[in-house]
């Protein structure tokens, strides 16, 4: 019998990664599997990429993803909202999940 897992992105900034980002991307594979998430892709973006955060919530509900998976929350300029609204986030280093359970619902959300 097949259990359908809840779904994951892995994000990651390559200019914040620098020389260790497929380190960091394998960090986000093996955190992905232990959790129990279906990682159905790793967003990379650089410094330069414009709308970051606003391209990987639309990322996110695309894919209804339930998580982020990021290596720190430096690839989320230092901050896990406004993520946070529509999925959790996933820190690898230190391992910490910012659950949206935690936040009250966005106005108009029912």
């Amino acid at each position: 019998m097949m259990t359908e897992r809840a779904t994951a992105l892995g994000y990651l900034r390559r200019d914040v990664s620098g020389a260790q980002q497929t380190w960091d991307e394998t960090q986000i594979r093996s955190l992905a599997k232990r959790l129990g998430y279906d990682l159905v892709k790793t967003i990379i973006f650089d410094a330069d990429t414009q709308y970051r955060l606003d391209q990987l919530e639309t990322a996110v509900q695309l894919n209804q993803a339930e998580a982020v998976i990021t290596p720190t929350l430096d690839h989320l300029d230092g901050a896990a909202d406004p993520l946070v609204k529509f999925c959790d986030v996933i820190t690898v280093r230190p391992e910490n999940t910012y659950a949206r359970w935690a936040f009250p619902k966005a106005h108009g959300d029912g």
